[in-house]
């Protein structure tokens, strides 16, 4: 019989845990603030990244949704070979992280932590109407099949996009509580 040594077992244990300790590593005001900063430094660039956003654009339009738990990060990905990678990686270097994907990693959880805080209360509130719409759909008689799926798909993305943003640590939402006036600014469209 092949078992385990006892003294495996925490190896083992912190062999497995080891990819949430990454994500464990608190923000800290002086990220945050660099990472809002790296959005503003970018926003001067809106023209070329508009550019390279229409040479995404077909390969983008395979069907499947925008996974907004990983925006920053599988933005990045997609952004890599084309010749404004090279410009956004220099910019977030300048603001302190250590290469595109650290920031696009930072993003994300950024942007998770704030979809939580703006949630917040609404919540619970949210989730009965997403499932009163839910009820609605599959009692719908003027649907088809094909159609209720089709609701059903959008609603579930909806609705994982809530759960994720549930998700978002309390470390992070409490750091970036502070930060908030700030980075709406910063993604504000209008300006």
């Amino acid at each position: 019989m092949n078992r385990f040594s006892p003294a495996l077992v925490p190896l083992l244990l912190l062999l497995l845990l080891a990819p949430f300790a990454a994500q464990a590593e608190t923000l800290t005001d002086q990220t945050i603030r660099s990472f809002i900063s790296s959005l503003e430094a970018l926003q001067g660039m809106e023209d070329e990244y508009d550019d390279l956003t229409d040479d995404l654009a077909p390969e983008e339009d395979d069907g499947e949704a925008l996974d907004m738990s990983r925006l920053f990060s599988s933005s990045v990905e997609q952004m890599e070979g084309h010749d404004l990678y090279n410009e956004l990686e220099a910019v977030v270097k300048q603001h302190g992280f250590s290469d595109a994907e650290q920031w696009g990693r930072t993003g994300d959880r950024i942007f998770q932590a704030w979809s939580a805080i703006e949630m917040g209360e609404q919540s619970g509130q949210m989730n009965q109407e997403m499932a009163k719409a839910m009820e609605e759909i599959n009692n719908n008689p003027h649907m088809s099949e094909a159609q209720k799926q089709q609701m059903r798909d959008m609603m579930g993305g909806a609705m994982s996009a809530m759960e994720t943003a549930s998700n978002a640590p309390e470390a992070d939402k409490r750091a970036l509580r502070p930060h908030l006036d700030a980075l709406r600014a910063a993604t504000d469209s209008d300006r």
